[in-house]
């Protein structure tokens, strides 16, 4: 597989000679020695999904750095804080999504080339659809990142752009038509079946994948193209939908470093868990954390409604995190069962997915950090056996003082499950087709099942995913409140009270206290005053299930509802990037608190410059990483 995804270039420089060609010497099966007629079109649509899988330099700069970041699965600044990478995305914009493109378009065009003339086989067509249904994923991909695109997929020396609008009916025809033309009666040979990374070339599966993809894409228009969202989601929802675990779109991960090396395995990524995250699962589906962890772990849960260590002179209060200014010195009474696998505590070396990254100092195991006056260290903190998430932002003084926030050791940080090339990168899972189900059935559009039973099976499928299957009764009854207000029930819709009463430490005194700390107030979803209805349910558990393979959903998701609630970056100093957010606002929730998209790599003004113009009349304001898409919220 990886010399085929190393040959792609050649492959379509002899099939650019080709063209001109009238004759061909009679050559063996050899894809990189055929011609156009002799090639495979599987060959293309192969190299087109392993090499969006993400080689670990692409990947770092961004899957982790701007997706996970930018949809809160993992803390971090830089696009959270309004921040970019012109070399980042000019790489993923101008190198290795052209060359995705263009794989899948060579697969469509050779396909259909071979079907005029005669010369396909009996799967061609098939395989046609195959790379139309995946070149609608990666375009969607493209758009979700910049906006307006070209919808001829990078097809000629200067394409047009066409609008966000125009670029999604335009993806949702695509699905429509080519889902249709799949002929789930042709059977392939095993030689074929072996280059498909995700579905083996099961047509069934690849059709479930389409109607659920138009799914995803009929809901990003929700909010502001309500007509069209409903007819789509509503067609789409009628036909066979991607639902049971083995029809989930995954591609296989290996060691080594090429386009199947694992999306989080660079060493010096701690990726550590976000405040967003934290608050989430925070108490919520009422599991006890003593039943959650090893023996030697469950001294350190703390009381329910305990917060931990004040600290305010060494932790930022200006933010709207629930939890601003405290340290938890233990693990929470409750949390959702999915956090603890997700983010492994610190400290609990045992662990077998505790990862130990990087290899080549003893960071990840050192757990005690000193907090400063400013010259000298005042006290020490232990965070073994603790559980924390911070804000992204400027911290100032307080964060000039602290050596102990977001260090390598001393946070939650992602699963070894996912950093070491040992699993499988999800692109589309059945959770996700039962929560756009539930959503749509909740917005009243028909679907084929309930909201309440779409909802508690996603809700059951993401649990079986971890392992945790057998705590979905309980959990699903759950009426706790996490950080943002929000409880797992969905028959659960009462409000909560504004605060509620929590016990604390000083942390430089040790003397007991108690303060109300406050639900925050979402202010970009229903002005704030709705925490814990159904649609605010979908979303958070869709997050959380979404972790960690699925940030530019959460990101799309947060962009297009304001939901679920992202706390705003710390602002002790003001933020270049963020001129919105301000000393005097930073309980108040805004879009332009958050990032929108990717500005367009500064070589597109030069190398295309007509383009460049239309993309930016087409989103009707500045190249910026704050300018909303036309699907986000304003």
């Amino acid at each position: 597989m990886k010399n085929r995804y190393t040959g792609i270039w050649l492959l379509v420089t002899v099939l650019v000679m080709a063209s001109s060609c009238k004759k061909f010497d009679e050559i063996n099966t050899n894809p990189l020695a055929a011609s156009a007629d002799q090639v495979q079109v599987d060959y293309f649509i192969n190299n087109s999904i392993v090499g969006s899988q993400m080689d670990p330099h692409i990947a770092e700069r961004v899957f982790i750095l701007y997706w996970k970041t930018a949809g809160r699965q993992q803390a971090g600044g830089g696009i959270s804080s309004g921040g970019y990478n012109d070399g980042w995305s000019s790489d993923y914009y101008s190198s290795y999504m052209s060359g995705w493109l263009n794989a899948a378009n060579s697969a469509i065009q050779v396909g259909n080339d071979q079907v005029a003339k005669g010369t396909n086989k009996l799967y061609t067509k098939n395989l046609v659809q195959v790379a139309r249904i995946w070149r609608v994923y990666l375009m969607s991909e493209l758009s979700d990142n910049f906006g307006p695109i070209p919808v001829n997929s990078f097809q000629g020396t200067n394409p047009e752009f066409a609008s966000v609008k125009d670029v999604y009916y335009h993806l949702l025809a695509e699905l429509k038509d080519a889902s249709a033309k799949l002929d789930l009666a042709v059977v392939n040979p095993d030689a074929v079946k072996k280059q498909d990374p995700a579905f083996q070339y099961d047509y069934n599966k690849w059709k479930r994948y389409a109607n659920s993809l138009r799914m995803r894409l009929a809901m990003r228009l929700s909010e502001v193209d309500a007509v069209k969202a409903k007819a789509e989601f509503e067609e789409a929802a009628a036909g066979v939908l991607l639902t049971a675990a083995d029809q989930t779109f995954k591609v296989t991960e290996r060691g080594g470093w090429d386009a199947l090396t694992g999306v989080m395995t660079r060493e010096w990524n701690a990726q550590i868990m976000s405040a967003t995250y934290r608050n989430l699962t925070y108490n919520l589906g009422g599991i006890s954390s003593t039943n959650q962890v090893e023996a030697a772990l469950q001294a350190s849960v703390k009381p329910d409604n305990y917060i931990g260590l004040r600290l305010q002179d060494h932790f930022t209060t200006k933010t709207n995190d629930p939890f601003a200014g405290y340290w938890l010195d233990g693990l929470p009474s409750k949390v959702d069962p999915r956090a603890f696998k997700a983010f492994i505590i610190p400290g609990d070396f045992t662990n077998p997915n505790f990862n130990s990254y990087p290899s080549w100092d003893n960071t990840a195991k050192t757990t005690a950090r000193t907090l400063t006056d400013g010259t000298a260290a005042i006290k020490t903190i232990e965070a073994k056996y603790t559980w924390n998430g911070v804000t992204s932002g400027d911290w100032g003084v307080p964060g000039s003082k602290n050596n102990l926030r977001a260090f390598n050791g001393t946070m939650p940080r992602t699963s070894n499950a996912f950093r070491t090339s040992a699993s499988s990168r999800v692109f589309f899972a059945n959770w996700e087709t039962y929560f756009l189900v539930a959503e749509g059935a909740a917005r009243g559009w028909v679907a084929p099942m309930t909201a309440k039973a779409a909802y508690e099976a996603g809700v059951k499928a993401n649990l079986d995913y971890w392992g945790v299957g057998a705590q979905s009764t309980a959990y699903l009854a759950s009426t706790d409140y996490n950080n943002a207000g929000t409880s797992v029930s969905w028959d659960h819709v009462t409000e909560p009270a504004a605060t509620r009463t929590m016990a604390f430490k000083d942390g430089m005194t040790n003397a007991d206290g108690t303060v109300q700390i406050k639900y925050p107030d979402n202010t970009i979803y229903k002005s704030g005053a709705v925490k814990n209805d159904l649609l605010t349910k979908i979303i958070t558990q869709k997050f959380i299930a979404q972790t960690p393979w699925l940030p530019l959903e959460t990101w799309s998701d947060h962009r297009r509802l304001g939901l679920p609630f992202f706390e705003n970056p710390a602002i002790e100093n003001p933020l270049v990037n963020m001129p919105n957010l301000t000393a005097g606002n930073f309980m108040t929730v805004s879009v332009k608190n958050f990032p929108q998209r990717l500005r367009y790599p500064s070589g597109l003004q030069n190398s295309n410059a007509a383009g460049y113009k239309q993309a930016i009349g087409f989103l009707g304001a500045e190249d910026g990483v704050l300018t909303p898409l036309w699907w986000a919220k304003k």
